[in-house]
């Protein structure tokens, strides 16, 4: 199917409708000379002749009046069609859908989400869980959040997080049980709860920093999940000791319902990032979360809003570092 040159034929309705090629140049913000380029260039593209010119007058041809009246309503549907997508990207109502994982959601989003319906009502956000990593364009999401050593490439990437502290994690109960790790070797010696990438399908490791260097330890697994809720409340039920980040498992730790083991050995992780592709850019329901992650992110931290934005800090192919997908 050939393209249709739609340059062109808004040129020639201009033309056509100011009964001049100033006149059309002046409506269309051009100079005369390349209104006048451009009609040639169309003319030749279609094969017929529009206008018939001369010094004094610029009328129609047949084949002209029939564009005209076949083209001119269909151009102004368009137009009206173009009008309206560009107040639906400004709109402030309508549906914003997200693919993050369950841990981003606690960190970063659930304490915000009340006060972010309140200040925009109109506005529906359609959450889609997944530690497995997803192609936001081909699955119809406006974003993703990820840690920032899993961020698709291409994308820009708005921090929303700051870097993350590891926590090893096991019910009062267990501990009752089993006794406390005193060092990471001392894992060996316990009931691990492990975590599988979705993606890649291998075991996250288990990562300490001994002796000013980051040492990966791999104790066995008395259960394994592909979901890191799974293994945070695998370890609250007492089954074994789990990995999960610090911010997720705060209120446990505080309300006792689970003990951190191994305090000076943990390392950190890269922050979360919420990410997009570049034409979602001045997508206005996306503009506002943005802006409300943000500055609730500044006002509880007192950090600057600086999230930055650019390309990805990592590969979709690779592994990651151990709480990659969480």
């Amino acid at each position: 199917m050939r393209r249709v040159p739609l340059g062109g034929i808004e040129i020639f309705l201009a033309i056509a409708r100011e009964g001049s090629l100033r006149g059309a140049a002046r409506s269309l913000g051009l100079g005369a000379s390349a209104v006048s380029h451009q009609l040639k260039a169309f003319e030749q593209q279609i094969g017929v002749e529009l206008f018939q010119r001369t010094t004094r007058s610029l009328n129609l041809t047949r084949a002209g009046r029939v564009l005209v009246e076949a083209a001119g309503p269909a151009f102004s549907d368009l137009a009206g069609a173009i009008e309206t997508a560009r107040g639906a990207g400004r709109a402030r109502s309508g549906m914003l859908r997200l693919t993050l994982p369950w841990s981003a959601y606690k960190i970063a989003i659930a304490p915000i989400i009340a006060d972010f319906h309140a200040a925009y009502p109109d506005v529906q956000v359609e959450l889609s869980f997944d530690e497995a990593l997803v192609d936001v364009v081909k699955e119809g999401f406006h974003a993703g959040i990820r840690l920032g050593d899993r961020l698709a490439p291409g994308m820009i990437a708005k921090r929303i997080t700051p870097p993350l502290i590891a926590a090893y994690t096991a019910s009062p109960r267990y501990l009752e049980t089993h006794g406390r790790p005193a060092v990471p070797a001392s894992l060996f010696g316990h009931q691990c709860v492990r975590y599988r990438f979705i993606s890649t399908n291998r075991i996250a490791d288990w990562q300490f920093r001994i002796g000013g260097e980051v040492v990966t330890v791999d104790p066995p697994a008395c259960l394994i999940f592909d979901s890191f809720r799974s293994v945070v409340q695998a370890a609250l039920d007492g089954h074994g000791i789990g990995w999960s980040l610090r911010a997720v498992v705060e209120d446990e730790i505080a309300a006792g319902t689970l003990e951190a083991l191994l305090e000076p050995y943990v390392i950190e992780h890269p922050p979360f990032y919420l990410y997009y592709p570049e034409q979602n850019r001045r997508l206005e329901l996306l503009r506002l979360f943005i802006g409300f992650l943000g500055a609730s992110r500044k006002a509880h931290s007192g950090e600057p809003d600086s999230t930055g934005s650019g390309g990805s800090a990592g590969s979709t192919g690779s592994a990651g570092s151990m709480g990659s997908s969480g």
